[in-house]
């Protein structure tokens, strides 16, 4: 899991990095600005690790810096335990709502894509939901969290999952007495009926800036 201060970290090293190149380029925030489309505010907060910057934006700014994506990764993917060769990414969709068409997962409202890192993946197929409110904060889900989900309807005794239920998509630790199944929250644990359905299990908590 990704927690908060490891993906701050890893935005700081990014910034430092773009600033690093701009600073040789001898660019100010400005110029370098107007060769990504974007303002000098934006660049600014890029530098000092204060928003997220996906694949595609750091491709855009490697371009206009004249430099490789490696090089303005550099000890960033060590913050997260993973090697620049495994930052390539893929998008991923962020499930508003989701449903089971004959056995299978489908997404009926999909809010946006998301850059991953494609070694998060390892070729399963995964989706993205968001955290609400904050009914597994035990678990260090908090309202807002962006929660990487691997596909799948079962998990084992204890893990978390993605179930979908008649009041949409939740998100529960998984326990099973026999045949019951028990749905555990902060709240009272809940026993999942015929209409529950697990539909994934938690991977990783990226922590949203």
């Amino acid at each position: 899991m990704v927690n908060k201060n490891d993906s701050k970290l890893f935005y700081l090293t990014v910034g430092s990095n773009i600033k690093k190149y701009r600073k040789i380029r001898n660019y100010s925030l400005e110029e370098l600005a107007e060769r990504v489309g974007l303002t000098k505010k934006t660049i600014h907060r890029y530098e000092n690790g204060e928003i997220k910057i996906d694949m595609d934006r750091l491709a855009e700014l490697s371009e206009a810096l004249e430099t490789d994506i490696s090089q303005l990764l550099e000890g960033a993917g060590e913050v997260l335990g993973i090697g620049v060769e495994d930052l390539g990414t893929v998008h991923l969709p962020v499930a508003k709502s989701v449903s089971i068409k004959d056995g299978n997962l489908s997404y009926d409202e999909i809010e946006l894509y998301e850059a991953t890192p494609k070694s998060w993946v390892n070729g399963t197929q995964c989706f993205y939901i968001k955290a609400v409110g904050d009914s597994m904060k035990g678990a260090r889900i908090f309202d807002g969290d962006l929660l990487l989900i691997s596909a799948q309807n079962n998990v084992e005794g204890g893990e978390i999952a993605a179930v979908l239920t008649k009041d949409g998509i939740q998100i529960k630790r998984v326990y099973k007495q026999g045949e019951v199944t028990i749905l555990q929250s902060e709240n009272e644990p809940v026993v999942a009926d015929d209409q529950t359905k697990i539909i994934g299990k938690l991977k990783k908590i990226i922590i949203t800036i």
